[in-house]
């Protein structure tokens, strides 16, 4: 047991949902440490701060649904899980190099950018054209039409009554 073994997994603490709302960041930890004991086949278990913060970080009750983590088995005979902070960040660096050489080209595009303000201004006209609409049926007067209407239906009522 000279070697330290490691290992990055994914774990899925989407079940950490079935438990109650002021339980789940609790139950989060003690299924990231149950994780490790099964793929690592160890019961000595510790769990870096990184990763406790991470499981924290939103609260008792909105724990993240998955967490990228790095388990080492170490000489000691424990389980040593720590965050993940892989490839993922490489790949990030080289995005941010590729939108370097395309600044240029956004520059021009804010001189497109007051057109789409000018559409909003006839959108909000239209508007107040929608208001005197109601008015009309308003001032017409058929709801004292409706009110006789309304009596005799209660006339028929009392007639089925009968």
């Amino acid at each position: 047991m000279s070697q330290e073994v490691e290992r990055v997994y994914t774990v899925n603490l989407g079940k950490v949902l079935l438990s109650p709302d002021n339980q789940r960041a609790k139950r989060a930890i003690n299924m990231v440490k149950e994780f490790a004991r099964h793929h690592m086949k160890t019961e000595q278990v510790k769990i870096e701060e990184d990763v406790s913060h991470l499981l924290w970080s939103r609260g008792i009750k909105h724990p993240p649904r998955k967490i990228r983590v790095r388990m080492t088995k170490t000489d000691d005979g424990y389980i040593l899980i720590s965050k993940y902070e892989g490839e993922e960040t490489i790949g990030k660096e080289e995005k941010k190099v590729e939108p370097e050489n395309v600044t240029p080209e956004p520059i021009a595009e804010p001189e497109a950018k007051p057109e789409p303000e000018a559409k909003p201004e006839p959108e909000a006209k239209p508007e107040p054209e929608a208001k005197p609409e109601p008015e009309p049926v308003a001032k017409s007067k058929p709801a004292a039409k409706s009110k006789p209407a309304a009596k005799s239906k209660p006339a028929a009522k009392s007639k089925s009554k009968n």
